[in-house]
């Protein structure tokens, strides 16, 4: 629990666009530092530039979070410039669709790899010295897919419901300790999640016509989704309540829920409706 945040810093990772950038501008409004952490290095400078240029204190670090050197090199930095880091944000995410028997081993290692392992690497990172210098708060974004399942987004339940398994067993670890933890589970929100060929290496091999979901997806997240500042506003109290679930719409509970009395009746999981 951080109930005051004016004068802390905050790391976000995944922070040149969508959850990400909406949480930066919030920890700035809390009168906050924030180093801003993304692969995309031109989107970043851009977004530096004008929260800077808005008397944000801000600081941009190009980081593939997947890499466990860049993520500790990426601390370094904020180290150096800011002393201690006090909240954490593993955002930085990727999501890609498609039937899970038309997958290919690179696309299931660039998921995990960015989903999964750069949270674990935020956490490995800097979770030490935040529990030495007695204060801190990490937020782990997950999905409402974390919490249930469907077809199509194999890849992607699964790596997100790794990190709530993650995020729980991370919270118990440190529920002695000043440091608090958070799993965010958002629904739909208006960002470009699943436009993962704009983001994809080109090491990562896909079948043919696996993007073929993506504008669908796309279009509903426009139509149906919160805004990202939305979500950002509920991070920032989770921070300040030191809240561990945080999610974006009630129905997802609805999910976790419908999932409990399956495994109560034994019964196989149903189509979603």
């Amino acid at each position: 629990m951080i109930e005051q945040l004016e004068g802390r810093v905050a790391v976000v990772t995944g922070a040149a666009s969508g959850i990400g950038l909406a949480m930066v501008e919030a920890f700035l409004g809390e009168g906050m530092s924030v180093v801003l952490s993304d692969l995309d290095g031109s989107g970043l400078d851009a977004q530096v530039a004008r929260l800077s240029a808005d008397g944000g204190d801000v600081f941009g670090v190009v980081c593939d979070v997947a890499d466990p050197d860049a993520v500790a090199r990426m601390a370094e930095q904020c180290w150096e410039r800011h002393g201690d880091v006090h909240v954490l944000c593993n955002n930085a995410g990727v999501g890609p669709t498609g039937p899970m028997l038309a997958t290919t081993p690179a696309e299931w290692r660039w998921t995990i790899g960015v989903n999964v392992l750069g949270v674990a690497h935020g956490v490995t990172t800097f979770a030490p010295r935040m529990v030495e210098a007695g204060v801190g708060h990490i937020v782990n974004v997950s999905s409402q897919a974390g919490v249930m399942t469907t077809e199509v987004l194999g890849m992607y339940c699964a790596s997100k419901h790794a990190v709530v398994g993650l995020s729980e067993a991370l919270y118990r670890e440190l529920e002695p300790t000043p440091v608090g933890v958070s799993c965010l589970c958002p629904e739909f929100v208006r960002t470009q999640v699943f436009d993962v060929a704009r983001v994809r290496p080109d090491w990562v091999e896909v079948e043919d016509g696996h993007d073929a979901m993506i504008p669908g997806l796309s279009a509903m997240l426009e139509e149906r989704g919160i805004e990202p500042a939305d979500v950002a506003a509920r991070v920032v109290d989770a921070v300040r309540t030191d809240r561990f679930w945080v999610f974006t719409h009630p129905f997802t509970v609805g999910f976790a829920e419908k999932r409990i009395e399956d495994l109560r009746a034994d019964r196989n999981p149903e189509p979603l409706r």
